[in-house]
């Protein structure tokens, strides 16, 4: 039986591959203020600036390719049962290998009616009076804050098995994801991975934290991980 080995991602890991992170602005994503773009508040404002700015991010991503924190991340199942659990709506998880991926805020390449949460593949851009069959606007499948995020009780059970955890390229900021990693048994090892690591003081877990960027690290953490197999 292979060691549970869960990845908590963030996106960090995505910015070596060329895809810009809000936070590293003080809060602008692309020249935006997020709210504007990634909130319930700023789509019903102004619909047509939330469609053009994930169109953006979606023709983005097919000029963009994973980078090696991803493939280590991949090659790791030769070794280990892995699971991706990331904040991250690329693809560069999967395009990278990787056979088990859960996306806790929602995917750039699926669409939903802005009437319900199902979704569906989604390559082309969304525009303003596309409808869903049911008669609705398409939406991008983006968990935006403010609303729930229905995959974190299936992310906590993930972790509550894990043996090890990485936490790799988040800032620790936004919740619920920023909490995954308290629910990892007390014994199991965590590895944190982030150029600007966040203090994590109240954790009893032993944990190692890498001040590298995501390529350099799982560099890193892939030799430790080997070395406790």
């Amino acid at each position: 039986m292979k060691k549970k080995l869960v990845v908590l991602s963030g996106a960090g890991v995505s910015a070596e591959s060329g895809i810009n992170t809000f936070r590293d602005a003080g809060g602008l994503w692309e020249g935006h203020d997020v709210m504007e773009v990634a909130s319930p508040e700023g789509f019903r404002k102004n619909p047509a600036l939330v469609l053009d700015f994930y169109n953006q991010r979606r023709r983005q991503l097919f000029q963009v390719q994973p980078n090696k924190a991803h493939t280590i991340i991949a090659e790791l199942e030769s070794d280990f049962d892995v699971t991706v659990i990331t904040q991250n709506v690329d693809d560069l998880h999967e395009r990278a290998g990787s056979t088990n991926v859960l996306h806790l805020h929602g995917e750039l390449l699926k669409a939903r009616s802005v009437n319900s949460y199902e979704s569906f593949n989604w390559k082309e851009d969304i525009n303003l009076g596309d409808l869903h069959t049911d008669g609705h606007q398409l939406r991008p499948h983006i968990v935006w804050f403010g609303e729930a995020v229905p995959a974190i009780a299936e992310a906590i059970e993930i972790v509550e098995e894990a043996d090890y955890v990485i936490v790799i390229g988040t800032s620790l900021q936004v919740y619920p994801a920023a909490g995954l990693m308290d629910y990892a048994k007390p014994n199991v090892p965590i590895f944190y991975i982030d150029p600007n690591p966040a203090t994590i003081p109240y954790l009893t877990n032993p944990v190692e934290v890498i001040g590298k960027v995501g390529s350099e690290g799982m560099e890193i953490v892939r030799e430790r991980l080997l070395d406790l197999k």
